[in-house]
């Protein structure tokens, strides 16, 4: 069976980690929205590597739901409390781990 950590620690071993302008890390958790975490083209290779180990069919997982993402700018945080408006739905890691539990895409 498939675990939630498992398919965590796929995803933090594909994706380039990120850091803090300290160099501290940021590691990906569950529900944080890989586009905002990776570049579209470094998660799409990590997707169809998913695909290969858990054996999900992906071509189900249509990209247009979760693109465009907006970025949300450095200083943005300090100028405004509002929150970023998304268009998109976050794709996240818990979408990918409860998917390979299922054997199949559940989303979309």
């Amino acid at each position: 069976m498939v675990t939630n950590d498992e398919v965590l620690a796929f995803f933090r071993k594909e994706l380039s980690l990120m850091t803090t302008l300290t160099m501290k890390p940021i590691l990906i958790e569950l529900d944080t929205p890989l586009q905002s975490y990776a570049a579209a083209d470094e998660l799409g290779d990590a997707i169809e590597k998913y695909d290969e180990v858990y054996g999900v069919d992906v071509s189900e997982l249509d990209m247009a739901h979760y693109y465009p993402w907006k970025l949300e700018w450095f200083f943005r945080k300090w100028m405004t409390k509002e929150p970023l408006k998304q268009v998109s739905k976050p794709l996240t890691v818990r979408m990918f781990a409860e998917s390979a539990k299922a054997g199949r895409w559940l989303y979309d």
